[in-house]
């Protein structure tokens, strides 16, 4: 059967060295010449003639050397072309393959990058970048990683009571007196002049469509890291307050350590050749975690929360956040996740890989459904209840515009009217009238001429 080490064909064609370089560029494999894709033997003609080509072709067009085989099962000859793993690219006519699953594709692009750094035994972030130094960096973002890395026991003062570039050259950062990919990732204030989409996106979403509010973190990535988690958890996610007994308690819908080792994750193991950012987007009762890249084909989804090998997209750069205490070595982030979601009787993030890259999602737990469905029937409550002050306040204020539209008809027909009469007449107490006519006089409609015994009242305006 055919898979990735494992191919049939009916008879030889020179297209078929394309697989032979695919194998080359893979794990190796079997390319079978004179076998149907059921596994059947069907023969060769000329097989002969076929033992000189093949390999004369395998060595002129890619110069490897590869097993050929002559194999006979019941009188039919077919053939068996073993071909290694080879420790450099190989191209043919200028071509890169190689195998996925059991299909053949061509390489280009990024993914060749990828394929040459792969076979080099580097990987991406191990690559130094031209005309940088430690000069460079940012001195906060080295405060901070040798603060966390004190706090957290993975170095002691004698490491880290050095000059930066002896750190860097330590943390197996730098080479050739340049910054490896990884240490301008970390470090360097302006990381983006390299590598295209290094930040972190996050806006709050009323729903699907509508953005209310949105942020960029940009620099080292130590430093966005922090940036972000205060951002989420001060300005994005609403804390709802209760009490327990006499103790004000502040509840979020995601445990804040859970959530900071999903960003840790996201940041360490995105694919940083691509030049789309991470991106967070926030809801009142969830938040979507989304980050370019995929999982190592040993760890699939569904094992993520189960015990599984540490394999980092990043290795280079992971080693920087472990060296400071901010994620483990172990594979063990996820696990602490669950954790941490289950101390607080949260809902365990669900991971797939969907929208082109790995996606977190974070829900909120029943109990702060429950809370938030309090609290805002409370706001409902409260506004309705301000709207009710509200309207019985313009109907006293209208009663008492008349009120005073009375006075002045009273006054203007007798300016001799006392106080106590005016009551009378409007069956209102004396303190009442009385608050009326001072408004009357502060507002200088009316003003009293004389004695309150002997005076009289003047209309200043109608």
């Amino acid at each position: 059967m055919e898979n990735q080490n494992i191919e049939y064909k009916s008879s030889w064609r020179d297209e078929y060295l394309k697989w032979i370089c695919a194998f080359a560029n893979t794990d190796g494999g079997k390319l079978y010449v004179g076998v149907r894709d059921d596994g059947t033997v069907c023969g060769v003609d000329d097989a002969h003639k076929l033992c000189e080509d093949i390999p004369n072709k395998i060595r002129n067009t890619m110069g490897l050397l590869c097993t050929v085989n002559l194999l006979t099962t019941n009188g039919l000859d077919y053939f068996e072309i073993v071909t290694e793993k080879y420790p450099f690219p190989v191209s043919y006519h200028g071509k890169y393959y190689r195998r996925i699953g059991a299909t053949l594709q061509e390489v280009n692009g990024i993914e060749l990058d990828k394929m040459i750094l792969g076979v080099q035994g580097r990987t991406w972030d191990s690559v130094p970048v031209l005309h940088t130094s430690v000069s460079d960096l940012e001195n906060d973002a080295i405060k901070l990683f040798k603060k966390k890395a004190k706090e957290s026991g993975r170095l002691n003062d004698e490491s880290l009571n050095v000059t930066n570039k002896t750190l860097m050259q330590n943390l197996h950062a730098m080479e050739n007196n340049c910054l490896t990919r990884a240490c301008m990732l970390a470090f360097h204030p302006d990381p983006e002049k390299w590598v295209t989409g290094a930040y972190i996106k996050i806006a709050y979403f009323e729903n699907d469509a509508d953005i209310l509010y949105q942020d960029e973190i940009h620099g080292p990535l130590i430093l966005q890291v922090e940036k972000t988690m205060e951002l989420i958890y001060t300005k994005y996610m609403k804390a709802l307050i209760s009490y327990d007994d006499i103790y004000r308690k502040e509840t979020f819908f995601f445990p804040r350590s859970a959530f900071r080792e999903l960003l840790l994750n996201a940041v360490i193991h995105k694919d940083y050749l691509s030049t789309t950012p991470i991106q967070i987007r926030v809801y009142k009762d969830k938040i979507r975690l989304w980050n370019d890249g995929t999982l190592p084909k040993e760890v699939p989804v569904e094992d993520l929360f189960r015990e599984h090998i540490s394999k980092p997209c990043n290795p280079n750069l992971a080693n920087i956040f472990f060296k400071c205490g901010m994620i483990e070595s172990w594979a063990r982030g996820f696990s602490k996740i669950k954790r941490y979601c289950e101390e607080e009787n949260a809902k365990l993030p669900v991971i797939d890989l969907s929208l082109g890259g790995v996606t977190a999602r974070c829900f909120a737990s029943d109990a702060y459904l429950a809370l938030l469905h309090e609290h805002e029937n409370g706001e409902h409550d409260n506004k309705k209840e301000k709207s009710g002050q509200k309207t019985r306040e313009k109907t006293r204020e209208k009663i008492r515009e008349k009120t005073r539209e009375k006075i002045i008809a009273l006054i203007e027909a007798d300016n001799l009217m006392t106080t106590a009469q005016l009551a009378e007449k409007l069956s209102l107490t004396k303190k009442g009238v009385e608050w009326q006519l001072k408004q009357l006089k502060d507002k200088n409609i009316i003003r009293r001429i004389g004695a309150d015994n002997g005076g009289y009242w003047e209309i200043v305006q109608n």
